[in-house]
């Protein structure tokens, strides 16, 4: 249980007499920093968690700088909540808060894994907080009233949390089917008909395949989850985040987006899917020194901006320098008659001087043991798919690849 029990230790106090009534423990970690509380046992008091974010708690009161104490205990908790972990300690976490205690609750959750339930009840809920939840699957759960004593609005919502969080640590993982691996998979709607046709293919031969939607946070949690080892081998189909990182689009997975496989050292099919695009959201919201360029309505709040070929020989310098330092079995497919549904001949973004831009770069800049293969399709017919999924089991059943700069 995450929260500042020097101002609301009344109702967590009241939170954790929930918990124990469903027969669970619970450990107590207090990240204010004007004090505690007597209400009940508190396991890691604030001093603790201000020296694991590096600093202490007389220099945070002296300071007297909220973001800054809020930033070092959200670091500091999540410190000491990852102890917990690699202890075995912990099977849920449950914390509260208004802004200040919403962000607490939310770093320190960062360092728990999928496996494990989070719930965090908040007076911000509805609002935006999608760079605070990162990557991981948290519960938030709207408090209603602020969180700042009991009534009967929040006692209910405090007993429902505590219900909420006890019932989800209970459940046992289901009994694992076995499977020749697990496969990470990246789409978007502009290749769903790809991806759809890649799964079935390693479907029926036993591997499971999980997909990532490419919209920024599903870009980062595919990422996260390689780095977590769920898998044995990414199938990268949709890149299309990169060209968001470049260009200032609402998708990007940041920087770190295309290096997990890598650093994990498990073999990866890359594919520039979607590199023709960058996302916005409303026509009015593009920035305006893309007003001139090709833009497309996708839906009322997604507009489409078409890359250009400088922009496309970035993407395909970074997107071979990011491969070259890998040292498992990588390649990369380019499939030479459009990059998306509306990257087509007849389409609205068809541009293949720019996709051949995009190709040159990368094979220009790829080093000799990452494997550049062009394939004679649109990234959506069958035959790219089944030239995908050929690659990639060749890297996984016979643990090598073609060492070749060919056309397929």
């Amino acid at each position: 249980m995450l929260g500042c029990f020097d101002t609301k230790g009344e109702v967590f106090s009241y939170l954790r007499q929930c918990i124990l009534a469903q027969g669970e423990q619970v450990l107590t970690i207090n990240t204010g920093i004007m004090g505690s509380t007597d209400y009940f046992p508190v396991d890691f008091e604030a001093e603790v968690i201000a020296q694991e974010g590096g600093a202490t708690l007389t220099d945070l009161r002296k300071k007297a700088d909220r973001g800054h104490a809020v930033d070092i205990m959200g670091k500091g908790a999540a410190k000491i909540v990852s102890k917990l972990i690699e202890r075995g300690q912990i099977k849920a976490a449950i914390g509260m808060g208004g802004g200040g205690g919403t962000y607490l609750a939310l770093s320190a959750m960062q360092a728990i894994p999928l496996a494990v339930p989070k719930l965090c009840v908040s007076t911000v809920a509805a609002n935006d907080l999608t760079r605070q939840m990162g990557n991981k699957n948290i519960t938030l759960m709207p408090s209603v009233v602020d969180v700042a004593g009991l009534n009967r609005i929040s006692k209910i919502l405090i007993e429902q949390a505590a219900s909420a969080i006890c019932a989800m640590a209970k459940v046992t993982a289901t009994e694992e089917v076995v499977t020749a691996g697990t496969i990470a998979i990246s789409m978007f709607g502009n290749t769903t008909p790809c991806v759809d046709q890649c799964t079935e293919l390693l479907n029926h031969k036993g591997y499971e395949v999980l997909a990532f939607h490419a919209t920024g946070v599903g870009g980062k949690t595919m990422e996260a989850l390689i780095r977590e080892g769920y898998f044995d081998a990414v199938l990268d189909i949709t890149t299309t985040e990169l060209a968001d990182e470049l260009c200032g689009g609402i998708l990007s997975a940041g920087p770190d987006r295309l290096t997990a496989a890598t650093e994990m050292k498990i073999p990866q099919v890359v594919v520039p899917g979607c590199l023709d695009m960058v996302n916005f959201a409303q026509w009015d919201t593009v920035p305006e020194q893309y007003q001139s360029r090709k833009l497309y309505s996708w839906a009322p709040d997604v507009t489409l901006m078409r890359t250009n070929t400088e922009e496309n020989i970035i993407l395909g310098e970074r997107i071979a320098q990011k491969l070259n330092r890998s040292t498992a079995a990588t390649a990369i497919l380019l499939p030479t008659k459009g990059l998306s549904q509306i990257d087509a001949a007849g389409g609205v973004f068809y541009y293949p001087e720019a996709d051949r831009a995009l190709f040159e770069s990368i094979k220009k800049h790829a080093q000799e043991k990452v494997s550049v293969l062009e394939v004679d399709a649109h990234i959506n017919d069958r035959q790219f798919a089944e030239t995908s999924v050929a690659v990639l089991l060749n890297m996984l059943e016979k643990n090598n690849i073609i060492d070749s700069k060919n056309t397929i």
